[in-house]
């Protein structure tokens, strides 16, 4: 029953809250990884015996395995991002009057503590809408670097499966090579370490944003009264009337 002076309001499809756990799971996995591989940390804490085999290994192919799956889920996502007959939320990124008002509307009301709204917040609002885009460009973007990382340990050029896939990885990554020199603002000729650099930081960038997420979910739920925390879990919340 929905209590008196609220609405019950549809935001999340089914296969939405599905990708959102999964790239969350993954997410976890692909930073414990991440971390060992960049500096093995808890190598010293287990047998010998046991990093005999292929600890290492055993995390890059994990590494691997959620990347392949944040693959698949960025192309869902900008498929959806599109072209979902739910929602569209290209639509909100657009710099329009309304879309910019709205965006310092919710802005303002997140850094003032205010409880009170002068926008509506049944729907996926611009800020909310910006800063995910926002992280799925930061994880684009991990992902290339990654790729440029992994097709740099193929050394002789080849596969598994042919050649063609090295030598399609080299054409699609390859130019974050320079980019990331760029960013780096490294003094040497750009070479791989700029991109695992970039790879790292990046990394922390994104960590910074899952913290401001669930924070920003639980001052919704919060200040707003309206459990937005809940759309996560069962696609709705309640907006007041």
């Amino acid at each position: 029953m929905v209590k008196q002076g609220y609405r019950k309001v549809k935001r999340m499809t089914t296969a939405m809250r599905i990708i959102h756990w999964v790239n969350a799971l993954s997410m976890i996995v692909a930073i414990a990884t991440g971390l060992y591989i960049a500096a093995p940390y808890y190598q010293s804490f287990i047998a010998d015996a046991a990093v005999d085999k292929y600890v290492m290994a055993w995390n890059r192919w994990g590494h691997f395995i959620v990347a392949i799956i944040f693959d698949v889920t960025s192309i869902v996502i900008a498929y959806l991002y599109f072209f979902s007959r739910f929602e569209k939320p290209y639509k909100k990124v657009l710099p329009t009057g309304k879309n910019i008002k709205e965006f310092f509307e919710v802005f303002i009301n997140l850094v003032t503590l205010n409880r009170r709204k002068n926008f509506d917040s049944s729907h996926a609002d611009s800020f909310n809408t910006v800063y995910f885009t926002i992280f799925h460009l930061l994880l684009a973007w991990m992902l290339l670097t990654g790729l440029q990382l992994y097709v740099h340990g193929l050394a002789s050029g080849e596969s598994s499966i042919g050649t063609w896939w090295p030598a399609m990885l080299h054409l699609f990554t390859d130019w974050t090579i320079p980019v990331s020199h760029a960013l780096v603002g490294s003094s040497s000729m750009a070479n791989l370490m700029d991109v695992r650099i970039s790879h790292h930081i990046t990394m922390w960038l994104i960590i910074t944003w899952i913290v401001f997420h669930i924070y920003y979910q639980v001052w919704r739920t919060i200040y707003w009264e309206e459990g937005d925390i809940a759309i996560a879990f069962g696609g709705s919340k309640y907006a007041k009337e």
